[in-house]
């Protein structure tokens, strides 16, 4: 029965190994949650297996995806259909699976937040209801906006505030100031606290944003993680923590302005457009930051 299923989900498609998934990914493009290096290496922490899948044309990969079972990998349902419920978190993460832009390859692997990018390379695609905040370019935000991100930024500068990258510390102390801040913000331990510096550690070289300290004490940290694809860059700001009792500064708000600048300043130097994915379009401060924009489902 299941390989009937499967027989159905996969017809047209042929298995291949990581490495055709890796080459198709860097001729089509694709986001942090694709990308070849954070599917194999979160698979391989949660120990299920890939399945890779091509979509082929007179012998020519025109698509390709990395599969758990029914879905796509990385899925939050499979993780927890194995007891594996919050392993590692990557937020409610855009989707862009690689494909030539006119594949139209049948996507039959239960997704969701798939990008609108995907819409022409794929076909079976529905609109979700939800839809995905992603970063305004800097000149989309006022210059009210700005100016009051700068003043903000320079009275805690002012007060002894100090901005560090977050290349400066090792994966156990991004961890354990991500997880204090994060707890101490929401009231509730962060998703893969568990193996979170082990999570860090696996995708360390993607990890992009400062850490804002005052008195020496760390009081805003975000996880970002930041890929290259061929005609753009994908962010994906996962979450972050703050210190409460620093409101008056707020630290998180100056950390979102860093943080997407210096992304934006990245990408127009590599003259490439930036997909900032503040993941789903669900609260009130991501308004500030961001524009909604449509997502899809399978």
């Amino acid at each position: 029965m299941l390989n009937r299923f499967q027989g159905w989900r996969e017809r047209g498609w042929s298995p291949v190994d990581a490495s055709t998934y890796a080459t198709a990914w860097q001729r089509y493009g694709g986001s942090v949650a694709t990308h070849p290096l954070v599917i194999e290496r979160l698979a391989d922490l949660a120990g299920i297996p890939v399945r890779y899948l091509a979509w082929q044309q007179q012998g020519d990969v025109k698509a390709a995806i990395a599969t758990w079972g029914r879905d796509l990998a990385l899925s939050k349902d499979v993780l927890k259909r194995n007891g594996k419920k919050g392993l590692f978190d990557l937020g409610n993460a855009e989707l862009i699976l690689p494909a030539a832009v006119d594949a139209q390859a049948p996507l039959r692997h239960r997704a969701r937040y798939l990008s609108a990018l995907n819409e022409g390379r794929f076909s079976g695609l529905k609109l979700q209801t939800e839809q995905l905040a992603m970063a305004r370019t800097p000149e989309e935000l006022s210059k009210k906006f700005r100016y009051n991100q700068r003043r903000e930024l320079r009275l805690l500068e002012e007060a002894g505030g100090v901005v560090r990258a977050v290349s400066e510390f090792s994966s156990v102390e991004l961890a354990a100031m991500y997880c204090d801040l994060f707890q101490r913000r929401w009231g509730f331990p962060a998703t893969g606290a568990a193996r979170m510096a082990e999570v860090i550690e696996l995708l360390r070289e993607l990890l992009i944003g400062s850490v804002i300290f005052l008195n020496d004490a760390p009081i805003a940290i975000q996880l970002v993680y930041r890929v290259e694809a061929a005609e753009w860059i994908s962010v994906e700001y996962v979450n972050g923590g703050v210190d409460p009792e620093t409101r008056e500064f707020s630290p998180g708000s100056v950390l979102s302005f860093l943080n997407t600048q210096s992304a934006w300043e990245h990408a127009r130097a590599l003259g490439k457009p930036l997909r900032f994915s503040f993941g789903r379009a669900d609260r009130e401060y991501k308004d500030r930051w961001c524009n909604p924009v449509p997502v899809f489902t399978v």
